[in-house]
């Protein structure tokens, strides 16, 4: 039986988009999960969070205009709202699907706070849309409060906040202890909580994180063996859509360097998957970054399928 350390990063497909879509969807991203517990392998799993933090953050902030009593909530608070709603209805799926096949782990999910750094170039250049549609005027509002927005065309406008890259996982030695005493962990949900360090403080940021390069981040200092990225797609193809397109298979750090520099990945979508792979497998011996798909999940921890970077 297999000992190693696999990090599992869920895209926002494995979760849904309102709350019976994330029921139903972590029932099958627990069966993913618990085919690797079943291997032997001690699991992490990190987790998308677009859908839920909007719709968090849209609801809170709706409740504040109507109550005036109350405040609106910043975005490091929906981010920690986001991640105990998901992890609730994804370790319990977990739990549940591993009973039935009589393996009884604890499977825990650990609110994580994750340091950005405050002087990031993502902050001059916001590009991550959060939240409704709103008019001209509460456009010019937000602005006002010194958010960003933007406009969609024929549509109004919507909230950016920037993207800064993870810099510490304040619960590392959390994580670690968990893994380590055989639970199940679910951390740095939705890239993690975004905070600044401000001497013995730490003060949530206006901001949200790639969740492909914490998940590198956590697979890295917790020497993984392999990070599993699940996405959309069975294996990653070069040319996408064009008579040239090709699947890749195994390549190597150099080689997934080389398609990056050739702006074969798309900002914000899957060249996050690979920066995380190629900057998590070149720092230690031995291990791999495999991208594929839930219902492959299983096969690409074993090396069958996937575009697997070694």
């Amino acid at each position: 039986m297999s000992q190693k350390i696999v990090v599992v990063a869920l895209g926002h497909r494995a979760l849904g988009n309102t709350l019976p879509e994330q029921k139903q969807a972590v029932t099958e991203s627990a069966k993913a999960i618990a085919d690797l517990v079943e291997l032997g392998a001690k699991v992490v799993i990190s987790h998308s969070n677009a859908p839920q933090v909007g719709m968090i953050h849209t609801a809170m902030n709706e409740f504040g205009k109507a109550h005036p009593d109350y405040t609106f909530a910043p975005m490091s608070v929906c981010s920690a709202m986001s991640q105990g709603y998901i992890g609730y209805d994804l370790q319990n799926a977990i739990r549940a699907e591993l009973i039935g096949r009589g393996i009884y782990k604890t499977v825990s999910t650990i609110l994580t706070q994750v340091v950005i750094d405050p002087y990031d170039d993502a902050f001059a250049d916001p590009e991550k849309i959060i939240g409704r549609y709103l008019t001209a005027q509460e456009a010019e509002e937000e602005e006002k409060k010194g958010n960003f927005v933007t406009e969609i065309p024929g549509k109004g406008y919507r909230r950016i906040v920037a993207a800064p890259k993870p810099q510490a996982i304040v619960e590392l030695d959390a994580i670690r202890a968990l893994v380590w005493a055989g639970q199940v962990v679910i951390a740095c949900g939705g890239g993690g909580i975004p905070v600044l360090e401000q001497d013995a403080q730490l003060r949530g940021a206006s901001a949200v994180i790639e969740k492909d390069l914490t998940s590198g981040l956590l697979a890295e200092k917790l020497d993984a063996d392999q990070l599993l990225i699940l996405t959309s797609v069975q294996k990653v193809s070069l040319n996408l859509q064009t008579p040239q397109e090709v699947y890749l298979d195994k390549i190597s750090v150099e080689e997934a360097k080389k398609h990056m520099a050739a702006n074969q990945f798309a900002p914000g979508s899957m060249l996050p998957k690979f920066e995380a792979g190629v900057s998590f497998v070149e720092k230690g011996e031995g291990r791999k970054a495999v991208i594929t798909d839930i219902p492959h999940a299983k096969d690409g921890y074993l090396g069958k399928t996937g575009t697997i970077i070694a």
